[in-house]
């Protein structure tokens, strides 16, 4: 212990100092160079040589006039940024002591943008610092609700975090998306800001921000040396006179204080308060002395520049200067710092804790009648829900109505709506089969009742294959259009399957790799979507929220196809889903081929949530609650829980539809928000009870 608590002499901590110092002004030798070139691009025909001259004092008016009306500020706003969002995410790691945690994974950047979203929304136009301090309320909601539920995990506390900051961002992005809808004009232009936009005009929101951002930085810096201590653990740290609990809420404030102006001067980008630290702690494992907080904050902080500076020079180098405005600078750090998360997840392994049957969490196996009874209760419903759906809408209908249209008897107006108005009914109960079958494979499989088929990387995969064939082959065809999305979500599986692998399949890595590879895949479908048409906000709406709108019977073929083809086969493997749910020995034991039958069921699971994104786009949390409601009612045997599973898809999904296209008919709420809406609460109770019993 003396080892720990004798301070160093200046001569011993020199020569340590001496190495970190120059890697320091490396680092700050590399932004200066950076920011140059950055100058040196732009929409206009200002390049190096004027930049030269305007040095030398021989350049003409217009060359001061390009850097100061847009260079200057792009840039000035980059490397504020990058500085706020490297310094908040290494506070945010120190303190959870998770390599993982940052303002992304906590949900910060979600709460901030949803707060200043909703005041955008309601016509409230506040000053600069105002909405710095509107997003930081909603930066410390979000930061509490994902702290408060992903406590008491345990040895597996760094998978509930990033599950619980996954699915909170995904509320909070759901949201966002609705407030989007309803008030187009409000927020007009708040789509492409939300992935990061450093579209500023002049200095003043840079000048508002930057002495808060200095000020969070200069009081993190004050309490860096009790950072340091708290790495030895809370008792040796309180037992060396450092108030725990007093440091932890001083670096908390402070990293949120950062996070919130960042989101407020360009937005969130997303995923810089991941990679930056972690780039900056892999050169601090290499020289010691840059481990101290009092280094390591602003190093952090000076990486984290690097990262927005680089990632908007590479946005103009591969796409050109013009689209460079239109492209949000946070869909290259998205790719970016999810890419330093696969990375950082692939070193993940599962504790004692994580690997009990958590799935097994559901109400004791009912009798045979209860069970029929529940099931017939649920046809009902659904049947209901159809018949709902079907008179429900924009245009309200009898149930007359659909007797006449069926015997061919009905006027041509309401032949025209039933015909427009059943292919989305149908899409609906499809999708919702298919989402909760593949939900309640992947729960069973991975032994995690807070594991979802859109978490391994199904989702993004078929969003990027069907967004992409629809933008650049418009007139492709239903099979088309699903083949190519299966494509996609079996690759984005087969890519996080194997990223997983090492040494065989450990479940936490493998949620942890596949949120990496959705964040990837999501910031890509953004991508796509802006860069061959920037001003389609509804197109982007109509794969990012889910729904029906526009759909056709014959769209629905593939699904059908893939329903019929896929369930069957599910359902003759459910003993074996039993088995897998337990451990990993068990199915050996029992002769079970362990995993050539785990990556047949999870294939089968991401080809129905493929085909599923493929007709309505991504709706989440439905393979999350329809399986778990299953358990509650039925128990925990999977020949119980599939059947049951699929009626409370088809009933959720079905029901969101319709109030989606009713509440505030005739404007309409996609499918899939209304579903995170439900979602949500759900999973936040969920996610709480599991705290309570893993504590």
């Amino acid at each position: 212990m003396s080892t720990l608590t004798r301070p160093e002499a200046p001569a011993e901590r020199a020569p340590r100092l001496l190495p970190a110092a120059a890697v320091f002004a490396i680092a700050v030798g590399a932004l200066v160079a950076l920011a140059a070139l950055h100058l040196a691009q732009g929409t206009s025909e200002v390049d190096a040589g004027d930049l030269l001259r305007l040095v030398a004092g021989s350049a003409d008016e217009g060359v001061w006039n390009v850097l100061e009306g847009a260079r200057l500020p792009r840039l000035t706003g980059a490397v504020l940024v990058g500085v706020a969002l490297g310094a908040s995410g290494v506070l945010l790691q120190s303190v959870a002591r998770n390599p993982l945690a940052s303002p992304d994974t906590l949900a910060v950047n979600a709460g901030a943008y949803l707060a200043v979203t909703a005041v955008a929304a309601f016509g409230i136009t506040l000053p600069f610092l105002s909405g710095i301090g509107v997003a930081f309320t909603g930066a410390v909601l979000t930061a509490g609700l994902v702290l408060a539920l992903s406590a008491g995990g345990g040895e597996s506390s760094t998978t509930r975090l990033i599950l619980a900051g996954s699915a909170t961002a995904m509320a909070g992005n759901s949201l966002v998306s609705l407030l989007i809808l309803l008030f187009q004009e409000e927020t007009n232009g708040l789509f492409a800001w939300g992935s990061g936009s450093l579209n500023l005009t002049g200095f003043d929101t840079a000048a508002q921000a930057a002495p808060l951002v200095l000020a969070a930085i200069a009081a993190a810096m004050l309490a860096a040396p009790r950072l340091d201590l708290l790495r030895l653990g809370d008792d040796t740290a309180s037992s060396l006179g450092v108030h725990v609990r007093r440091t932890r809420l001083i670096a908390v404030v402070c990293s949120l204080l950062l996070a919130a102006c960042a989101v407020t001067l360009a937005g969130p980008i997303g995923f810089v308060g991941l990679a930056a630290p972690v780039i900056a702690r892999q050169i601090a494992r290499r020289l010691p002395g840059l481990l101290a907080h009092r280094l390591l904050i602003p190093f952090s902080a000076v990486c984290g520049a690097l990262v927005v500076v680089g990632a908007d020079l590479a946005v103009r180098a591969i796409l050109g200067a013009d689209k460079s405005i239109e492209i949000p600078v946070g869909v290259t750090t998205t790719i970016l710092g999810a890419g330093v998360m696969v990375w950082l997840a692939r070193s993940v392994t599962s504790a004692g804790s994580e690997d009990r049957p958590a799935i097994l969490h559901g109400a004791a196996n009912r009798g045979r009648t209860a069970f029929l009874l529940i099931v017939a209760g649920l046809l009902a419903a659904s049947v209901a829900a159809l018949f709902a759906g079907m008179l429900s809408g924009d245009t309200m209908l009898l149930g007359g109505d659909l007797v006449n249209w069926i015997a061919g008897k009905t006027g041509a107006s309401y032949t025209w709506i039933i015909d427009q108005r059943y292919p989305r009914v149908l899409a609906a109960i499809l999708a919702g089969a298919a989402l909760a079958c593949a939900g309640a494979v992947t729960q069973g499989i991975l032994r995690n009742p807070l594991a979802e088929p859109g978490l391994l990387g199904v989702t993004a995969g078929a969003g990027i294959g069907a967004v992409a064939l629809i933008t650049w082959l418009p007139d492709s065809g239903p099979w088309a259009v699903t083949g190519i999305a299966a494509v996609g979500g079996l690759g984005a599986f087969a890519l996080v399957y194997a990223l997983a692998w090492r040494g065989g399949l450990d479940t936490s890595r493998l949620v942890l790799v596949g949120i990496g590879v959705w964040s990837i895949g999501m910031a890509a479908i953004t991508l796509i979507i802006l860069a061959s048409d920037p001003w389609n906000t509804p197109k982007a709406m109509t794969w990012l929220s889910g729904t029906t709108y526009g759909r056709t019977a014959d769209r629905l073929v593939p699904l059908i196809a893939a329903l019929v083809v896929v369930l069957p086969l599910v359902l003759a493997h459910r003993k074996e889903i039993d088995l897998l749910a337990l451990d990993d020995d068990t199915p050996r034991v029992l002769g079970v081929k362990l995993e050539r039958t785990r990556l047949l069921l999870l294939g089968a699971a991401a080809l129905l949530t493929a085909a599923a994104v493929a007709v309505v786009g991504v709706i989440g949390f439905v393979g999350l609650v329809a399986p778990h409601l299953a358990r509650g009612l039925v128990g925990s045997r999977h020949t119980r829980v599939l059947p049951v599973s699929v009626l409370l898809g088809v009933l959720l999904v079905s029901l969101a539809d319709t109030l989606g296209r009713t509440v505030i008919a005739p404007a309409q709420i996609p499918a899939g928000l209304v579903c995170s809406l439900i979602g949500t609460p759900y999973f936040v109770w969920l996610m709480w009870r599991t705290r309570a019993r893993s504590a």
